[in-house]
């Protein structure tokens, strides 16, 4: 799968109490848009792994999600 990302995306990821919350800007959105849907259209077990290192900013939580059957 393709993962594509718009220039001068920002995406950050917290965990507090239960709770997950996704902020991204204008450009982050739409990135996370067209990727989820291209896991839509892949097999149940894909998936996309998000983290600091490759596409969050720093002090995000890690994020992956799943295509389920």
């Amino acid at each position: 799968m393709d993962i594509e990302w718009t220039d001068n995306f920002e995406i950050r990821v917290r965990a507090e109490d239960g709770t997950v919350l996704v902020s991204a800007n204008r450009e982050g959105l739409l990135s996370l848009s067209r990727q989820l849907a291209a896991l839509a259209e892949e097999q149940p077990g894909s998936h996309i792994h998000y983290d600091r290192y490759n596409s969050l900013e720093d002090g995000s939580e890690e994020l992956i999600i799943e295509r389920i059957p």
